[in-house]
């Protein structure tokens, strides 16, 4: 019987020779990135040995996405390496090994649902790189691209509410909106202070990786956005906030002062006092999964839903 290696790395015909200034560091788990490595390359290959792009699988087990993903790699004018894990690592694992794949001085984590807002996105972090050496910039997030289907529109109204806004709203505190989805990373920052691979499954591990690095180094946010074209449906909404509990456990253990001004960790520990959590907590997600529901109240109740699974955690 033949076993697939754990690791295997497909190099396009740019990448021997390049030495980028930026390495952009996309991970995928059975999302296809092929409109944003398309996207990418179109102005990546007009800046000249300043970019390499390094996209990897995650342990998606898709064999048919897999192909699609090499060929798409191997066709790419900018440098750019594909590399296909056999078994999930999870999201701060896996970035940890693409920022070691990398050879650029920046590294831009960019999650493969999102599509840059701007032709000159890359260009607009290389002058300021060129300009600054900043050490961590969080470029932000829009919805501009992203679908308009009505079973999105409760993500899409979470979404504007708690992460789409201006680099001037960002920064009045800067370690909570560090999102993986668009951050840029310089690498001696980065090496020896990784996201911590003790977080599983969905959410956190980036906000947990800023708020730690926001004691040594400051954080830059500025409006250089990509769309989210990943919105998720109200089923698998829930699905990831109950992946999120234990990792909001870790860090509200980890960072108790900066958790302690956040909405919905006050909500949790309100609703601590409040018993039957396991009785009432379906009632809330029927709520959020009933589309004659005003819009509003679906919200408020997914929030809710979610502050009573992190109330059992705190």
């Amino acid at each position: 019987m033949t076993v697939a290696a754990p690791v295997q790395i497909i190099d396009n015909a740019a990448w021997a020779a390049a030495a980028p200034r930026m390495s952009v560091l996309t991970p995928f788990f059975r999302y296809d990135p092929c409109q944003l490595l398309t996207f990418l390359d179109l102005e990546a290959s007009q800046l000249p040995g300043d970019v390499e792009i390094v996209v990897l699988d995650d342990g998606s087990g898709d064999e048919g996405l897999a192909s699609r993903v090499a060929a798409v790699t191997e066709a790419m004018k900018a440098p750019a390496e594909f590399v296909k894990l056999v078994f999930n690592e999870g999201r701060a694992k896996c970035r940890n090994r693409l920022a070691a794949r990398a050879r650029g001085r920046h590294l831009l984590f960019l999650d493969a649902d999102m599509l840059p807002d701007s032709s000159s996105f890359l260009g607009r972090y290389l002058r300021l790189i060129g300009a600054a050496d900043p050490p961590v910039v969080v470029g932000g997030i829009s919805l501009q691209q992203a679908p308009q289907e009505r079973h999105y529109a409760l993500h899409r109204l979470l979404t504007v509410r708690s992460d789409c806004l201006p680099a001037a709203a960002r920064s009045a505190a800067p370690e909570k909106y560090v999102f993986t989805s668009n951050l840029l990373i310089r690498r001696d920052v980065f090496l020896p202070d990784s996201f911590d691979a003790g977080f599983a499954g969905w959410g956190w591990e980036d906000i947990e990786w800023g708020m730690r690095i926001s004691r040594h180094w400051p954080i830059l946010h500025v409006d250089n956005t990509a769309s989210h074209l990943g919105l998720d449906t109200p089923q698998r909404l829930i699905a990831k906030y109950r992946e999120s509990a234990a990792n909001f456990g870790r860090i509200a253990a980890a960072h108790p002062s900066a958790v302690a001004c956040y909405p919905s960790y006050r909500a949790a520990r309100l609703l601590r006092r409040v018993p039957l959590r396991v009785l009432w907590r379906p009632l809330l997600a029927a709520i959020v999964l009933t589309p004659l529901m005003p819009l509003a109240a679906r919200g408020l109740a997914l929030r809710l839903y979610r502050a009573s699974l992190y109330a059992d955690v705190i």
